[in-house]
């Protein structure tokens, strides 16, 4: 930070961005990515990451993104809105409460926060910048939802000019985005391209790792078994016909079967529901692949021993079905040629091939429905031999 009254930026949070390669694992998930380097910028110790061990030797998390993945509820998430939409993977679609996803992250490490929104009848714009302005300078950065691109979760990390522009990163910055030499983007007229805050608060003790287990499976089972979280007809229309969890499989894979909505010598529409298909079959194959991880290195929270039975195992056996659930992708990604192949969408035109691939999603359904299962037998009371 410097002295400028007008300027403020916390230097050193880390890039945030889609797989490029590198020694760090994918982290594509938008939001558990955005915690996950903030937390690495606050030097918490609890949380590492097991390809950069070096930074926090004694950690007790070795996989954080996958731990926020897990609490988040982002392992067990699918969403799937009649029609063709981008924003099936958009987290906030995960609850009626848009913030549900942030609130168990928080509450899982320990900080209170505050979300912010725009109010009717308030100087919104004003009060933006008047939270963005107080948190940078208490040295924590902000979550912007939106700020460029799509109202996905970025990181605020510093302002100039008053306010009036906002530095950070955002998965959506480009190479026409104005930057500072950091390479943090530098963005004016940013307020209507916001639609909301997440204020990081005070430190605050976390729960026990037990406690965490059971919230976040049993947050995981709710996503995982709530078709439709706005399902009254007036609720508003993007919620209006998205399925969600077990439901959205059905859903998934019913599209793929349209056959008038892939028309052989339509480029353009076979481009665009393919790129829709192929982004489900990439953040599902990495939620629960990231899920799995996450299950594993929590089953400990869980009591087990001499004259106890059954919730280690049931937890172990949920990260089975995730791992093989994103095994199945790569095989959805196998029947349109392999993954990152650039004529993909030109085999989605044949029905033969996806009904291949919707019957390998119905699979997928199944073990998802394993994984929910196992995990409510692991929150059952437990049993004495």
């Amino acid at each position: 930070m410097n002295n400028d009254p007008n300027r403020c930026v916390l230097e050193g949070v880390p890039r945030v961005h889609f797989y490029d390669g590198g020694e760090r694992c994918p982290e594509d998930i938008i939001l558990p990515s955005v915690m996950h380097a903030i937390l690495e910028y606050l030097g918490e110790s609890d949380y590492g990451c097991r390809h950069c061990l070096a930074r926090n030797p004694d950690c007790t998390i070795l996989c954080t993104y996958a731990y926020l993945v897990g609490v988040s509820g982002a392992a067990a998430f699918l969403s799937w809105k009649d029609g063709w939409h981008g924003d099936n993977v958009d987290l906030s679609y995960m609850a009626a409460d848009v913030t549900a996803p942030e609130r168990h992250i928080l509450r899982a490490v320990g900080y209170e926060h505050v979300p912010v929104v725009k109010e009717e009848g308030r100087d919104n714009a004003a009060f933006f910048r008047e939270r963005i302005v107080e948190s940078i300078q208490s040295g924590m950065p902000v979550v912007g939802y939106g700020v460029i691109g799509p109202p996905e979760a970025a990181i605020i990390a510093g302002y100039d000019e008053g306010g009036d522009v906002l530095i950070g990163w955002s998965f959506f910055q480009d190479a026409d985005t104005e930057t500072e030499p950091s390479g943090y983007f530098r963005k004016r007229d940013w307020f209507d391209d916001t639609e909301r805050l997440c204020i990081i608060g005070e430190k605050r003790e976390k729960p026990s790792l037990e406690a965490t287990c059971r919230a976040a499976l049993q947050w995981m089972v709710q996503v995982a078994r709530t078709p439709a979280v706005r399902p009254e007809p007036d609720a508003p229309e993007p919620y209006r016909n998205r399925r969600h969890g077990l439901a959205a499989y059905d859903a998934w894979a019913a599209h793929l079967l349209r056959d008038a909505e892939w028309p052989a010598g339509d480029e353009a529409t076979l481009r665009a529901h393919h790129g829709i298909h192929d982004m489900a079959v990439g953040i599902l194959a990495e939620a629960r692949w990231y899920g799995a991880v996450f299950l594993a290195q929590v089953v400990e929270g869980f009591v087990a021993g001499p004259g106890l039975r059954g919730a280690q195992a049931e937890v172990l056996h949920a990260a089975a079905c995730y791992a093989a659930e994103h095994d199945l992708m790569w095989d959805v990604w196998e029947l349109a040629g392999g993954i990152g192949n650039p004529e993909g969408y030109l085999r989605m035109a044949d029905p033969a091939t996806r009904r291949a691939i919707a019957d390998v999603i119905i699979r997928a359904r199944g073990e998802d429905e394993r994984a929910a299962a196992h995990m409510e037998r692991a929150l059952a009371p437990l049993e004495r031999t």
